[in-house]
């Protein structure tokens, strides 16, 4: 699964204007709905499921980065928004450490193989310490964009 497939730079911020964990996940949302990938009326009842999900658990995984996510029958596919935050933002990670980088995921209710699917490229990709470490130093759509086109090539050959 290629994440430039699933990210358009419509729904990447490269700074994040909010400072905590649920505007943190509606200005995200927002970009979604702005860049068409999701309809505006749904950014409301998306943003109540990803934070239902968050009160489950943190999806802040730890080394600055995070994965806010949900399932949903508002959307009928995948849907990736990227964001990262230059402060950092208290997201209650696993090592109680600032989230910089963050991918929120939606996932089609009915598809637990394609949410899983996704979920496994995203980590995957933000295992990699070199993607994180380049990820906190963009400054630019451009940049993130590039980066993730750059870590497709390297996980496919």
């Amino acid at each position: 699964m290629e994440l430039t497939k699933l990210v358009e730079d419509g729904a990447v911020v490269a700074s994040l204007n909010a400072s905590e964990r649920g505007p943190v996940v509606r200005e995200l949302l927002e970009s979604l709905a702005a860049a068409g990938r999701i309809d505006d009326s749904s950014v409301d009842p998306l943003h109540n499921a990803v934070m239902k999900r968050e009160r489950k658990g943190s999806t802040g995984f730890g080394h600055g980065v995070a994965v806010p996510h949900a399932k949903s029958t508002m959307v009928d596919n995948i849907r990736i928004a990227v964001g990262l935050s230059p402060d950092g933002v208290e997201f209650n990670a696993l090592d109680r450490q600032p989230v910089f980088v963050f991918f929120l995921l939606l996932s089609p209710e009915g598809e637990p193989e394609l949410h899983l699917d996704a979920m496994e490229t995203v980590f995957g990709r933000l295992s990699d310490d070199g993607f994180r470490r380049f990820l906190r130093q963009a400054d630019s759509v451009e940049d993130i964009m590039t980066l993730i086109s750059e870590s497709d090539a390297a996980s496919s050959g």
